[in-house]
């Protein structure tokens, strides 16, 4: 919207399987949610993988307060080594047990283990940059899943992540 104590803006994951990125800014700080990637179909000859565009987030990276992710699929972790890549000094990054474990390889491969990963359990609450963050336990198919409630200005943005409905 246009207040100016909250924004919200999605760099990938609208009207597409794949490539989750969010970006939320409060009060001049940015909370990116997941950074995933996604995979080409057969039309893009040639093409690995697609990442999502950073470059607002490269712009505005002195803003970036944290980024939050909400469980370990690769698209929604799958691009992060890309976007640190991009970035001069990597910004703080919370996600579950589970996930930091898939993400820490990655990292290393793209030698960007001296990330400061923050571990958060499912269910507590977390604080980035002095924005409160409920993590919420949800069923996924993979564990250490999270949905996220994010203290704004404007009220709880409900960040659902990807659930599955359990009989």
């Amino acid at each position: 919207g246009n207040d100016p104590g909250f924004s919200w803006l999605s760099l990938g994951g609208i009207g597409e399987i794949g490539k989750n990125c969010y970006v939320i800014e409060i009060e001049n700080k940015i909370i990116v949610i997941d950074v995933g990637m996604s995979f080409p179909d057969f039309r893009m000859f040639g093409v690995d993988i697609e990442i999502p565009d950073f470059s607002y987030l490269v712009k505005n990276q002195h803003k970036i307060a944290g980024i939050v992710l909400t469980h370990g699929h690769e698209d929604h972790i799958g691009s992060l080594s890309y976007l640190l890549q991009d970035l001069r000094k990597p910004p703080p990054i919370y996600g579950a047990k589970f996930t930091l474990g898939l993400m820490r390889p990655k990292l290393a491969d793209a030698g960007l283990s001296d990330t400061p990963l923050n571990e958060f359990t499912p269910g507590y609450l977390i604080n980035v940059s002095g924005i409160n963050i409920q993590t919420i336990r949800v069923t996924h198919s993979i564990p250490d899943a999270s949905s996220l409630a994010v203290e704004t200005p404007c009220g709880i943005y409900l960040h659902s992540g990807d659930i599955k409905i359990d009989p």
